[in-house]
């Protein structure tokens, strides 16, 4: 493992700060550069958090599971029924984060909370759903962002009709992956300053959306207000109540990650607060914005909702825009969208790689060894970018064995990771420990909003697992439980493998703090001296820390 020399350490924090100090009583060392700043991660949403969330072209990724299921009428009141929820998922998560701000998040804290009967297992088991969680979430934005650019090649055609092979689609997809590992492997401080464009970008896409939109869409395409409000268009199959739920799940893609500024608190100032707001903020801002995105987007799509979802261009968004500002226009703001889910893409990219870190860094991945390494150059896990990278593009292609195989990393993403969201916030209560609140904390309803926040996880767990029609074919079966399950199953059996499995080894988290930084010239550790610590020094292991 790559360490900070001692004097780059002296230089950027003489002494040990409030923040060092936090992270080495859960039992690490400091070993990245704390360069985002509270702004740059939160700060009513103005950060990280918020353009991880992409609200434009999130939005845009997910209209399709919104529009055969209620139509406008989904798409604005859907959105307004699942925010509350998703908010208290936040404020949920957001109280772990700050009693216990490390990159480990929901794994760590899971060991700590649960009862030391069942806790190695829990913890490993929310390691990979979060692992599995944030993989395919990176690769379901990179396979929008795919198909959004296949979509402006539509609108820059004259017939706005554009056939593309698998392989050509795959093609793109890796593309977008390699040159995001690319920037992803640069220096905390530069990815952090980033972030202010990034920001930047995603806010100006939502207020266009939300102010010119409208102001330009012709009256024909213009929808009054009992339409955009009240008409309820089901073109899916299934009863009406049910297909209003399905439909859901494009808030909840939308407004999802929400461990996103967790993964990223030992690179954060002041993280016991600044990553609860971080969590807090970006869903509330996100929920606003996205809320008049939709409500644009219902006044401005005209009253053929089937010519919407079924157009040529093959993006329900796309085919708006291009109503509305015609083909020049629709195709300068379809950029736009097209840059900012690249830049959410490179943002998942880079969360998932501090988690991966995190979890190699505890010994529970194959190649932890390798996976568990700073680089001397940038500062950064350089190993675990490109170990998500690969596993991505080994995901993407599932786009070969059919559309519906590859279009299940959307649900993937938000199921594995209701999963690992679950489990810590089920384990603060139903076992016993000595859970400390942080500074961010909710007091006495820190039960009721824990308890709605699971039961509404769980229940739209077994939801995602229904196909998109009641009619429906093998190959068009939905096969998030397929592919799901396989991933788990692999999970269960690597922990119970005989001899070799993680029930013979993994004992949860690892501590590698020591007092004193052991010369300039130690530039990588690995994973093996992290273990004769704890063999030597059994009284650091991580045993149910006080969070």
């Amino acid at each position: 493992m790559t360490t900070l020399r001692a004097s780059a350490i002296s230089k950027l924090h003489p002494q040990p700060g409030t923040d060092e100090t936090t992270l080495a009583k859960l039992g690490y060392k400091q070993e990245f550069y704390r360069e985002f700043t509270p702004l740059e991660l939160t700060i009513t949403g103005a950060g990280l958090a918020f353009s991880f969330v992409g609200v434009a072209p999130s939005i845009a990724s997910v209209l399709f599971y919104a529009i055969p299921n209620g139509g406008p009428f989904a798409m604005v009141w859907g959105w307004a029924f699942a925010c509350p929820f998703i908010m208290c998922i936040g404020m949920a998560m957001a109280e772990l984060a700050s009693a216990a701000p490390t990159s480990g998040g929901l794994y760590y804290w899971t060991y700590s909370l649960a009862s030391p009967r069942c806790r190695n297992f829990l913890s490993w088991m929310v390691g990979y759903s979060n692992t599995i969680g944030i993989i395919t979430g990176v690769a379901s934005v990179n396979w929008a962002c795919t198909i959004q650019i296949i979509a402006a090649i539509s609108i820059a055609s004259s017939d706005q009709v554009h056939a593309t092979t698998n392989q050509q689609l795959y093609g793109i997809y890796a593309a977008l992956f390699l040159s995001q590992a690319v920037l992803v492997s640069f220096s905390t401080k530069v990815l952090a300053r980033l972030q202010r464009l990034f920001t930047l970008v995603n806010a100006c896409l939502c207020f266009i959306i939300i102010i010119a939109l409208p102001i330009a869409t012709p009256p024909d395409y213009r929808n009054s207000p009992n339409f955009a409000l009240r008409e309820f268009t089901n073109l899916a199959g299934w009863p009406s109540g049910f297909a209003f739920i399905l439909s859901l799940m494009a808030p909840l893609y939308t407004i999802g990650g929400y461990d996103t500024s967790v993964h990223m608190s030992e690179e954060v100032s002041n993280a016991t607060m600044a990553i609860p707001w971080a969590i807090v903020g970006s869903i509330a801002v996100s929920a606003v914005l996205g809320c008049g995105v939709n409500i644009s987007l219902a006044f401005c799509m005209g009253t053929d909702i089937g010519s919407v979802l079924n157009s040529p261009i093959g993006q329900p968004m796309a085919q708006i825009l291009f109503n509305s500002l015609g083909q020049k226009k629709a195709l300068a703001l379809w950029c736009l969208i097209i840059i900012a889910e690249y830049m959410v893409a490179s943002n998942y990219l880079l969360v998932g790689s501090r988690q991966t870190f995190a979890f190699a860094r505890d010994g529970a991945l194959p190649f932890s060894r390798y996976l568990y390494r700073i680089n001397r150059h940038t500062g950064t896990p350089v190993n675990t970018v490109w170990f998500d990278t690969i596993c991505a593009l080994a995901i993407g292609l599932l786009s070969f064995v059919s559309t519906e195989a590859i279009d299940a990393v959307f649900t993937i993403s938000v199921t594995a990771s209701y999963i690992a969201y679950i489990t810590p916030i089920t384990t603060r209560f139903a076992f016993k420990n000595d859970f400390k609140p942080g500074p961010f904390h909710l007091g006495k309803l820190s039960f009721p909003v824990a308890a709605i926040a699971v039961t509404w996880m769980a229940f739209m767990m077994f939801v995602f697992f229904f196909p998109t029609t009641p009619q429906t074919t093998t190959q068009q079966m939905n096969y998030t439980v397929v592919v799901l399950g396989g991933f788990m199953f692999l999970a269960i059996f690597w922990y119970y493998c005989p001899v070799y499995g993680g029930v013979h080894w993994f004992t949860g988290p690892i501590s590698n703090f020591t007092p004193a930084i052991r010369g300039e010239n130690r530039d990588e550790d690995s994973i093996s001296e992290k273990k004769e610590q704890q063999h030597h020094h059994a009284n650091i292991y991580v045993p149910a820390v006080n969070v």
